[in-house]
């Protein structure tokens, strides 16, 4: 290779490379020129400090595959200029860029490559993170994705793909590698289904049916959903079961949820299986942890949580700053970061279930112990939430401590397969409903919903009673419509109503800070 190099005088290269902004990819051309000088190697570009490590990983794995390093000025461009690169991604562009300028590896068809990898010291390649924008990125441009690349990821998004292990594979040349590429794609098996869903099932959780009850109408409905109740009802344990009996995520919801996983370095596989997101974040998380930002910006948990359920639990806990940037995340379905280097939006459709204790001991209501708080406390404790994102809440249960009897006797409930069949069934209705359902007339939206007469007196009756505004109304309204769809009505009747406004006026969501009786 040293002599190879010898007879042959530098010149310019440039190379494919990418870089990360937010969830999406970002082409950069990797420049790499030799100049006369003292020898070393300059990066230039708005380079972060991971890509200005890179000259030394570069520098000990060249040497470890024995590649001669020139000895010049080897100057590298990552164009354009005024864009901020930040990663390890670049170490395995740079390296080509040498190699290729200094005529150690063959060059045919290195210009229809994107290069991604991180260089170990002994010349071995080492995944980075957001596999799957880069993908993306690569299937866009068609280029062939060239790197540490899982084939099964870059199988589903659609990218060509050439798996490179070590940086002495680049002595075969690119055309024999990608060949072999294709071959392994289409000779490599189906990853093997992995289980879905919750270890944890509904039929573990006893003495709680009609928190199951609450649980199938949010599967249904995509509803938010609250529970609060003394420490040890069971409320984790039922947020923990909720995703086993959601349906599994179609191909663009695995491929939207799994974009944002691999951007932050987490497992995919079960996301793209079609299971669920469950983010259940501690209460000391910062609001950036949440909704996302830093240098570089990231998305948060709520974006992490898109396609699948933000668990909150001990929601009074968490800060009420933090608690109140989830407010517009929830209206949207996507949250917007506005910092000096440009705008940022991440998904965040998420279903929020959360958990609360009635009041700071948490056992306020709770028959078989005594509340030791003061009236002062628990206004404090309630107040921490704040009455517009309680107003966001559609459904609140009260989670009660399970009998002594039923727990020693393990009295069995709704099983997990049960009410995934109920969910099933009832979206299955809904679509049906949907597909024949006539428009709604103009000003008048709850018809399009299909109230009968009766059921639309009630809910007039129990809104004026109980002071609805314009949103819990609204929210009302769909709860209704979904119990009726679970019970396979057609239109929504007086019973329907009567259930959704007891899950939703139990506590008076949204008409004060508070949410305990």
């Amino acid at each position: 290779m040293m002599e190879q190099a010898k007879d042959r005088m530098p010149e310019r290269f440039t190379v494919h490379g990418a870089t990360l902004s937010g969830i999406e990819a970002i082409e950069v051309e990797v420049e790499v020129d030799f100049s006369g000088g003292i020898p070393g190697m300059t990066i230039v570009g708005m380079p972060d400090t991971q890509i200005l490590e890179a000259r030394s990983r570069v520098r000990c794995a060249l040497r470890a595959a024995e590649f001669e390093i020139p000895r010049m000025l080897i100057t590298v461009n990552l164009r354009p200029g005024d864009v901020r690169k930040t990663g390890t991604a670049f170490d395995l562009p740079i390296a080509v860029g040498i190699l290729a300028a200094s005529g150690q590896i063959p060059t045919e068809g290195l210009d229809k490559c994107l290069f991604i990898g991180e260089l170990g010291l002994t010349g071995d390649l080492c995944p980075v993170h957001g596999e799957m924008a880069f993908a993306g990125l690569a299937a866009e441009h068609h280029l062939t994705l060239a790197g540490p690349v899982d084939a099964h990821l870059a199988r589903i998004v659609g990218a060509d793909f050439a798996t490179l292990t070590d940086i002495r594979d680049l002595t075969r040349g690119v055309m024999s590698f990608e060949g072999q590429a294709r071959r392994v794609r289409d000779e490599e098996p189906e990853k093997p289904t992995l289980p879905f869903g919750s270890s944890v099932d509904f039929g573990d959780v006893i003495d709680q049916e009609q928190a199951k009850r609450a649980f199938v109408i949010a599967a249904v409905g995509n509803h938010g959903l609250l529970m609060h109740g003394p420490p040890g009802s069971g409320k984790t344990m039922l947020a923990r079961c909720y995703p086993k009996i959601l349906p599994k995520l179609d191909r663009s919801g695995r491929l939207e949820a799994a974009l944002v996983h691999s951007v932050v370095g987490l497992d995919v596989d079960p996301i793209l299986e079609g299971e669920r997101p469950f983010r259940a974040p501690h209460h000391s998380i910062s609001a950036v942890g949440l909704v996302g930002g830093g240098r570089p910006v990231r998305p948060g948990e709520i974006s992490l949580a898109h396609e699948g359920v933000l668990f909150l639990d001990e929601l009074p806990e968490f800060t009420s700053s933090t608690l109140q940037s989830l407010r517009q995340p929830m209206e949207d379905g996507a949250v917007r970061i506005v910092r000096a280097e440009g705008t940022f939006t991440f998904p965040a459709r998420f279903q929020l279930v959360a958990a609360a204790n009635p009041c700071p001991c948490g056992h306020l209501g709770d028959p078989g112990k005594r509340c030791t708080c003061s009236p002062e406390r628990i206004a404090q404790y309630q107040g921490r939430v704040g009455g517009p994102l309680m107003d966001r809440i559609d459904l609140a249960i009260d989670v009660a401590r399970p009998s002594s009897k039923d727990m020693i006797r393990g009295r069995q409930g709704l099983t997990s397969a049960e009410m995934a069949e109920q969910v099933e069934a009832a979206r299955a209705f809904r679509a049906e409903r949907l597909a024949r359902a006539p428009e709604a007339p103009r000003g008048r939206p709850l018809e399009g919903l299909g109230f009968e007469a009766s059921a639309l007196d009630y809910l007039e009756r129990v809104s004026r009673n109980l002071l609805f505004g314009g949103r819990a109304l609204t929210k009302v309204a769909n709860i209704a419509r979904t119990v009726a769809d679970i019970e396979g009505h057609e239109r929504v009747q007086t019973g329907d109503v009567s259930e959704a406004c007891a899950f939703r006026s139990k506590q008076n969501l949204g008409e004060g800070a508070g949410y305990a009786a």
